[in-house]
């Protein structure tokens, strides 16, 4: 196709061609000698025409400014509100979710801001992009659009807004605190690698729309813009660049933005501004930075060096495969020192890196380090690194490391093309050379792993000299302050209070007028003819993957439903030996590799013992190993195996976060060693060795990361939640955050009093896992190269899995809780000092199996609430209603106004329960209401449920659909899934498309009324709340009004039982000091 495509077409002329030897994706960069637009198109097979963070095909902005540090995050969310050509709010999402997507995103760096969509095919996408477009460089940054989006005071004086809720749950976290002091210590004033693109929230009070009007004159400008594209279009690169040319290139022009590549007086962010100076650190920068925590036990450290020039290719890559080489498993340097011991240094240690100007960022990121070791660890970790110096590298492992980061990127090129080369493609348009000649070594990853290949220790030594040892590094200290946590919680009621009284009576009616004025612009309702205008595409233009299947249930067994099956794969699997006597399906796929899973059932396994699969998930790669051969393996020798055999290994509870009553293993391998992949996954369960020492250093390293679990509001309330709906039976429930909290430190009290009665718990869970009534084996990828697809299992398994009948899979709803099976008026609110804002979920009885009735009705309905700017979106980020429900305006109100950052309504089939969760809310309280008001309202008519947004429910439908078989790893796993553990058809979800085609507008407000208006009654919920310490008795007294039945509880740490811990933990190691200290030299 390369030869046909012009070097010019229109305005836009082809800077470069990039077309690797190793892949398929021709990149192809283009620039417009008008306007200076540049356009970068990755032109692979897919199914998806992409432009998303997630898979980082973005619309790029570069930009620098003394006042980004606010601004863009800020700008960024005004874009969605409206542009010249389409001046509604929520146009632009509408839209989208018409065109097969979920919605559009957008993200902040240091250096660029992203917008970002994906959609299931080309149709919609090219439709969609000169409206993005108009959004990005035109749009209508209204007053009301600040109000509602960035920041305002509501009628009670509180503060609120979108970008005000994010920030509210970040800006005193560790990693933002820490983060924001590297960037100031690293970078000169001048510079604008110093901000908190965020916005912190002292300065989001004071900001005004004219500043951002301002910000967006200078820098979103189409010189300074870079559209990327991932995936195929139906007639090339040519398609896109004629839809520029004809629809964005002509609107530029008539702004009087036509001035070319680089308009007199432009300075290119970064590269040629003040931000590009910067000077080397003269001297070692040490400083302790507090976040607020009440357990004071376990801090964080960030060690940050200067690193080369962006365009140092082959050393970058150099610098990452030696972090690597350091880190990487159980058996890497680092690791070995500083983790794999029995008193933990630190949790994980992690090099990174920050692509700027003139010198990226290197990175040392160290969590869960004992606060004892805070301020000796850097000297510590330096002497560590002159150590490697002069003993230097293991040239073997660093062969390994290389030839496993080879196999890693040749698998991740099959799932994402796109994905592996954004990072590339983004620091190319932010510091590539301007003609795109940076590009193809920027990309050549095989070659640089050749190159590295011809390094000697001594090259690998004086790298680590270079950047780790003769350059100043600044040096963050993470400190954990129960004093803190308690200063902001005063100060924040403090500031509220003198907020109140500053603006007063009169004040606050103004506030409050101010914010229904913003929501009266909002109410305008797009023209139905913009969105009709638009059609939706046609289901029948998305081509799926195919996917051949067959399913061994055992010999002599009998199926209880009839799996698909291939007649070819038939004939290819039974010409290889006999049928076994256990379960295996195999899924093939066109790939250059192999995946065998094993799904072992928990059902039997005692209730006392579900605590400890936390502990077996964590050992569980990290143990000595006997092998079938009679092989005796160290831990050490099994990761350095692992790694040198394999492409990855996981262990895990259930498959895509259900089914988490069953225990997995994966290992994924290149085809040609499919045996070695089996075997693996044998010795791995039948053969390790349960040893108290390894098990010591597991456990201590799972004591030592949960202080630093438990400051997260989402792991908090998992637990919480799992602890109120869920039995002793469940799996997940036992190894969540709090109830881990307390089993472990007695785990490891008992390791050390009783280690026979441990290791017989382990050997008890291996028991229950090798029962062979509940295990499956998967196999997915390109059966068809395999030799011997059924042999092998039978060689390895044959004699372990005997014939016996198949025990049906277990599932969530089998261990619910009496709350779970009837929830009823219970509400808990659980106070945690590390949060700002909070985190919620409201739960009630939804429909239960994988083939219900009700479920394409019920999926629509979903859709309709969640879509991006549809009626959660659109009530619960814009509505602070302070007036009566009748008077409700159905286009008006949750995240404008900053009640939540993230709303939204989910179904768990398998459980049975219907959720309504909240993110980052700072007022779940009316979140929660104003939710109710637009169930309540759709069902009795008062809101309308209108034909168009119905449409665009079913049509983003298709984008999630086709997203979850869109490479050929998912499509596989998804086939045995469906088959195997959901007892549904291989296509279930592709074959409901045309059920939730037939969905009526009446069968969704049923569905609403049957189902979704329980969710916010307390006679048919339950309720849990995450919720800093200052907001938790307000929030109880109004679930309470509302109507539950509410548990006040706080999240604390008892201090002198963690140092009684250690007391105990340091009078066992000293009854062994001579053989302990003989282990740590």
């Amino acid at each position: 196709m390369s030869a046909t495509i012009p070097e010019s077409f229109g305005n836009f002329d082809l800077l470069k061609r990039v077309k690797l030897d190793f892949t398929d994706v021709t990149v192809s960069k283009w620039r417009s000698r008008t306007t200076g637009l540049s356009v970068v198109h990755l032109d692979y097979e897919g199914k998806l025409i992409k432009t998303s963070h997630r898979w980082s095909k973005p619309f790029i902005l570069s930009f620098s400014s003394h006042y980004q540090w606010i601004l863009c995050c800020c700008y960024r969310n005004l874009v969605f509100m409206g542009s010249e050509k389409y001046p509604y709010k929520g146009v632009l999402d509408n839209l989208a979710n018409r065109g097969f997507s979920n919605g559009t995103n957008a993200w902040t760096d240091t250096d660029h801001t992203a917008y970002t969509i994906s959609t299931a095919g080309e149709q919609g996408f090219l439709q969609l992009l000169p409206i993005y477009l108009d959004h990005i460089l035109y749009p209508t940054i209204t007053k009301a659009g600040f109000v509602t989006e960035v920041h305002h005071i509501d009628a009670k004086g509180q503060d609120s807004g979108v970008v005000y809720s994010e920030m509210q749950g970040r800006e005193n976290t560790p990693g933002d605190l820490m983060a924001l002091n590297v960037q100031r210590l690293m970078n000169p004033p001048e510079s604008a690698y110093r901000s908190e693109t965020g916005g912190l929230m002292e300065a989001l009070r004071v900001l005004t729309p004219e500043q951002i009007r301002q910000y967006h004159g200078t820098y979103y400008v189409p010189h300074n813009i870079s559209l990327i594209v991932a995936g195929k279009l139906s007639s090339g690169t040519l398609s896109l660049l004629d839809v520029v040319q004809k629809q964005v290139e002509p609107s530029i022009i008539e702004h009087d933005q036509g001035k070319g590549p680089h308009p007199p007086g432009w300075k290119r962010p970064f590269v040629e501004t003040p931000s590009a100076n910067r000077p080397p650190i003269k001297e070692t920068i040490k400083k302790t930075v507090e976040f607020p925590e009440k357990d004071e036990s376990i801090g964080e450290i960030t060690m940050s060096f200067l690193g080369p020039a962006p365009s140092a290719f082959l050393e970058r890559r150099a610098l990452e495969i030696l972090g690597t080489y350091l880190t990487s498993s159980a058996a890497a340097p680092l690791n070995k020192e500083y983790i794999e011991i029995e008193q933990p240094f630190c949790g994980y240690i992690y090099f990174g890196e920050d692509t700027c100007a003139t010198q990226v960022d290197l990175a040392i990121y160290i969590g869960s380090v004992p606060t004892e070791h805070l301020d000796n660890f850097d000297a510590k970790l330096r002497n560590s690194f002159q150590r490697i110096i002069k003993e230097g590298i293991d040239m073997e492992r660093m062969a390994m490391v290389l030839n496993r980061e080879e196999r890693q990127l040749r698998s991740k090129l099959e799932s994402s093309k796109g994905d592996t080369f954004s990072g590339s493609i983004i620091t190319d348009f932010l510091y590539g050379a301007a003609d795109g000649s940076d590009l193809k070594d920027s990309m050549d990853d095989i070659k640089q792993f050749d190159d590295l290949r011809s390094w000697s220790s001594e090259s690998w030594t004086s790298l680590l000299q270079k950047y780790y040892i003769d350059t100043h590094p600044v040096i963050i200290l993470g400190k954990p302050s129960a004093g803190l946590a308690e200063t902001l919680e005063k100060d924040e009621k403090a500031r509220i209070i003198q907020q109140v009284e500053k603006l007063g009576p009169e004040g606050l009616m103004k506030a409050a007028a101010e914010l229904e004025i913003a929501k009266a612009e909002h109410d305008r309702p797009i023209p139905t003819d913009m969105l009709t205008s638009f059609p939706v595409p046609d289901v029948k233009t998305i081509s799926w993957i195919p996917v051949q299947s067959v399913q061994e249930i055992g010999a002599g067994r009998v199926s209880q439903r009839l799996a698909s099956s291939s007649t070819d794969l038939e004939k290819h699997i039974t010409g290889d030996a006999s049928p076994l006597p256990f379960f295996v399906q195999y899924d093939h796929v066109q790939s250059d590799f192999v995946s065998v899973h094993g799904i072992f059932s928990l059902a039997k396994l005692p209730s006392h013992l579900r605590p400890l699969v936390s502990t077996y998930l964590s050992t569980f790669f990290s143990l000595g190993v006997k092998r079938a051969s009679g092989e005796h393996l160290t831990h050490e020798e099994v990761a350095n195996k692992l790694d040198d055999e394999t492409v990855s290994y996981d262990v895990g509870l259930g498959l895509s976060n259900s089914f988490t009553d069953t225990f997995r293993i994966s290992i994924k391998v290149e085809t040609a060693r499919y045996e070695t992949a089996v075997a693996w996954l044998k010795d791995l369960i039948y053969g390790a060795q349960f040893d108290k020492d390894r098990l010591q250093i597991v456990i201590a390293k799972i004591q030592q990361s949960l202080p630093e679990l438990k400051r997260s509001g989402d792991n908090v309330l998992g637990s919480v939640w799992a602890e109120l709906v869920y039995n002793n039976d469940s799996t997940s429930r036992a190894g969540s955050i709090l109830p881990q909290l307390e089993f472990v430190p007695k785990l490891a009290k008992r390791l050390q009093s009783n280690p026979a009665e441990v290791i017989a718990d382990f050997e008890e869970i291996r028991k229950h896992l090798t029962d062979p009534s509940g295990v499956r084996f998967s196999v997915t990828g390109n059966v068809f190269r395999l030799e011997k697809p059924r042999s092998t299992w039978a060689k390895h398994f044959g004699e372990s899995l005997p014939a016996i009948e198949l025990s049906p899979v277990p599932i969530a709803s089998d261990t619910l809780s009496e709350a779970g099976k009837n929830p009823a008026k219970k509400a808990i609110v659980m106070s945690l000092p590390t949060i700002e804002s909070s985190y919620v979920t409201h739960g009630t009885k939804g429909i239960q199996g994988f083939n219900h009735p009700d479920y394409a009705a019920i999926r629509v309905a979903l859709e309709v609430l969640n879509a991006t700017e549809s009626y959660l979106w659109v009530f619960l980020y814009q509505i602070n209603h302070e007036g009566p429900c009748d008077s409700f305006d159905p286009k008006r109100y949750i995240r404008g106004s900053g009640l939540a950052y993230g709303a939204y309504v989910s179904l768990d089939v398998e459980a049975g329960l219907l959720t309504f969760t909240l993110y980052r809310s700072s007022n779940s309280l009316d979140a929660f209401h104003e939710a109710a008001k637009v169930v309540k309202g759709l069902v009795d008519l008062s809101i309308e449920l209108d034909q168009t947004t119905i449409d665009a429910a079913k049509s983003s439908i298709v984008y999630g659909v086709t997203k979850n078989v869109s490479t050929p790893g998912r499509a596989a796993i998804v086939s045995f899934s469906n088959q195997a553990l959901k007892g549904v058809a291989r296509t279930h979800q592709i074959d409901l498309l045309e059920k939730y085609q037939a969905v009526s507008k009446d069968d969704i407000l049923a569905a609403l009324e049957k189902y979704f208006l329980p969710l916010f009654l307390p006679s048919s919920s339950v309720a849990v709340t995450v919720t800093a310490p200052g907001k938790a008795e307000q929030i109880g007294k109004g679930l309470q009004e509302a109507g539950f039945d509410v548990e006040q509880r706080v999240l604390e740490v008892d201090l002198n039982e963690i140092g009684a811990d250690r007391e105990l933990e340091n009078e066992s190691d000293s009854e062994s000091e001579s053989d302990s200290d003989e282990e740590h030299r």
